[in-house]
C-alpha cells in the first residue's frame, strides 16, 4: 500500500517505516513503546534481589535508562534503523544479581565492558555479517519462539499480582485489575479503529491505573520520595576488576544478546516490509554492543533489541521508526529525572501485566511466522524441534541438575534463551551448515533456500 506521499506501506500498518508522525502524536507514540518496553523492571528486580542499597539501586535505574535512550534514539535514526526499542538483556538478571550478592559488581562491570568490546570489533568491522548463514529462519524463528515462551512465566506472575508470596497475589482485585487491563488492550487493538486502536496500550494504562487506584492498589509513595534530578554516578561500584571466568560467562550471554537482536530484527523487518541486509545487522549489533558498554560504566548491565516491542507494531500498526526515536528522548529525560521514572514504576503489577500479555503472545505468533518461512527438512525440523525442547524443558530441571555445576553455568542453563540458542546454533552448524559445506547430500533437494525479506533467495 502506498501512503499519500508516495511511500510504501506494508498492510496492516496505520503508519508505515519511514513515515513521520506529528510531535503530539509522537510523543504518544514514544510514550507507548516505552511503557511496554518495561525497561525499568530488570534493574528493579537485579537490584531488589541483589540486596543492593537504595542509592545503588537507583542508579542502576537511571544507568539503564540512560543506555536505552542514547541506542534507542541511534538505532531509529542511524543505525538499525528500524523502529526497535533498546533494554537491558534478561540473559544478564541472573548473573548480576549473582555477582552482586557475591560483592563482584566491579568484575561484573568489567566483564560487560571487555565482552562488550568484542561484540562490538566484530560487527564494526563486518565480521558478524560473514556469520549471517547462521541466522537462518530455522534459528532466528526459534530465538523468537523461545522469547514468547520466556515471558510467559513472568508475564503470568505480573498479571496475578507480581510475588507469588504476596498476600494480594491471584486475589480477586487483582485478577479484575489485570483482567481489565488486558480487556482493554485486546478490544482497541483488534476492533479499534484510528486513535483507539494506534494508543491502545496507553488507554489500556490509563483505564488499569484508574481501577488500581478505586481500589486502593496504586502506592504513589516511592513517586513522593524519588528526587526530581538525578545523574547516573561513573563506576558506582569502585574500580575496574578483570576476571577471565568472569568475562568468559558475560561474553557467552552476549552470544545469546545478539542471536535475541537479530531475531527481533528479522520479525520487525518482516512486520515493516524492510530487508535485514548485512550492513543493517551490523551496525544495529554494534550500536548494542556500544550501549551496554555505556550501560556498565554507569553500573548498569547490557542493553538489547526488545522483542516485546515488535509485538506492539503488530498490534497497533504503529511501524514509523520515528516513534521509537521519540521513545529514546523520554528515555534520556528519565535518566535525568528520577521522580518521572518512579512514577513509571509506580504501574501496579496486575496492569504491567495485562499491558504485556497479548504483546508477549505476539512473539509466539511472529516466532512460528518466521519458523514457517523455512525449508521443511528433516535436519531443519531436528534443529527447531530439539531446540525448543531443551530450551523449554533443561531450565525445569531446577537445583538437582544445577548443584553438579559451577555457579556460572548453572545461571546459564537455568535460562530458556540462553540454552535454546545454543542448541540452535550449536544443531545448526552439526546438522545443517558443516554437511552442506562438505557436499553431504543434494542441497538443492534437500535444503531448498528460502527467499529472505532482501528478495535475493539467500536464507535469512
Amino acid at each position: 500500500m502506498a501512503t499519500s506521499e508516495g511511500i510504501e506501506r506494508p498492510d496492516g500498518l496505520v503508519l508505515g517505516l519511514e513515515e513521520r508522525p506529528g510531535v503530539a502524536q509522537g510523543l504518544a507514540l514514544g510514550f507507548q513503546h516505552v511503557l511496554v518496553s518495561n525497561v525499568w523492571l530488570d534493574p528493579v528486580f537485579v537490584a531488589a534481589v541483589a540486596g543492593l542499597p537504595v542509592a545503588l539501586a537507583g542508579n542502576m535505574v537511571n544507568a539503564i535508562f540512560l543506555a536505552a535512550g542514547l541506542v534507542s534514539l541511534l538505532q531509529s535514526t542511524r543505525l538499525v534503523r528500524l523502529p526497535i526499542v533498546e533494554g537491558p538483556s534478561a540473559a544478564f538478571d541472573p548473573l548480576m544479581i549473582s555477582f552482586g550478592k557475591a560483592g563482584r559488581l566491579a568484575q561484573a562491570t568489567t566483564g560487560i565492558l571487555l565482552a562488550g568490546a568484542i561484540v562490538f570489533l566484530l560487527a564494526a568491522t563486518g565480521l558478524l555479517g560473514r556469520m549471517r548463514r547462521l541466522f537462518t529462519p530455522a534459528v532466528t524463528g526459534t530465538v523468537t519462539l523461545l522469547v514468547g515462551l520466556a515471558l510467559a512465566q513472568f508475564t503470568l506472575t505480573e498479571f496475578l499480582g507480581g510475588n507469588p508470596s504476596g498476600p494480594t497475589f491471584a486475589r480477586g482485585d487483582t485478577v479484575a485489575i489485570a483482567a481489565t487491563t488486558l480487556l482493554a488492550v485486546l478490544l482497541l487493538s483488534a476492533f479499534g479503529r484510528g486513535v483507539a486502536r494506534r494508543y491502545a496500550f496507553v488507554w489500556a494504562l490509563l483505564l488499569g491505573d484508574a481501577l488500581a487506584a478505586l481500589l486502593g492498589r496504586l502506592d504513589l509513595q516511592p513517586v513522593a520520595a524519588a528526587p526530581w534530578l538525578g545523574i547516573p554516578q561513573l563506576l558506582p561500584y569502585g574500580g575496574l576488576a578483570f576476571d577471565l571466568g568472569a568475562t568468559t560467562i558475560f561474553l557467552l550471554a552476549f552470544i545469546v544478546a545478539v542471536l535475541e537482536a537479530v531475531a527481533v530484527y528479522h520479525a520487525a523487518g518482516e512486520i515493516v516490509g524492510t530487508a535485514i541486509t548485512d550492513r543493517r545487522l551490523n551496525r544495529g549489533v554494534a550500536g548494542a554492543a556500544a550501549g551496554s558498554m555505556v550501560s556498565a560504566l554507569f553500573g548498569g548491565f547490557a542493553t538489547t533489541a526488545y522483542a516485546q516491542n515488535v509485538g506492539l507494531l503488530r498490534l497497533t500498526g504503529n511501524g514509523s521508526r520515528h516513534a521509537v526515536t521519540y521513545a529514546g528522548g523520554i528515555f534520556l529525560v528519565l535518566a535525568f529525572v528520577p521522580k518521572l521514572g518512579a512514577t513509571l514504576a509506580a504501574t501496579p503489577d496486575p496492569v504491567v501485566g495485562g499491558i504485556f500479555l497479548p504483546a508477549a503472545g505476539s512473539l509466539i505468533v511472529i516466532g512460528v511466522g518466521l519458523l514457517a518461512r523455512m525449508a521443511q527438512t528433516e535436519r531443519n525440523l531436528l534443529v527447531v524441534g530439539l531446540a525448543v525442547l531443551l530450551g523449554v524443558g533443561l531450565p525445569l530441571m531446577g537445583a538437582p541438575l544445577f548443584d553438579k555445576l559451577s555457579p556460572g553455568w548453572g545461571l546459564l542453563l537455568s535460562q530458556q534463551i540462553v540454552v535454546g540458542t545454543f542448541v540452535a546454533i550449536l544443531l545448526e552448524l552439526l546438522l545443517v551448515q558443516l554437511p552442506d559445506r562438505i557436499g553431504y547430500g543434494d542441497r538443492r533437494r534437500d535444503e531448498p533456500t528460502v527467499k529472505g525479506a532482501d528478495g535475493d533467495g539467500r536464507e535469512q
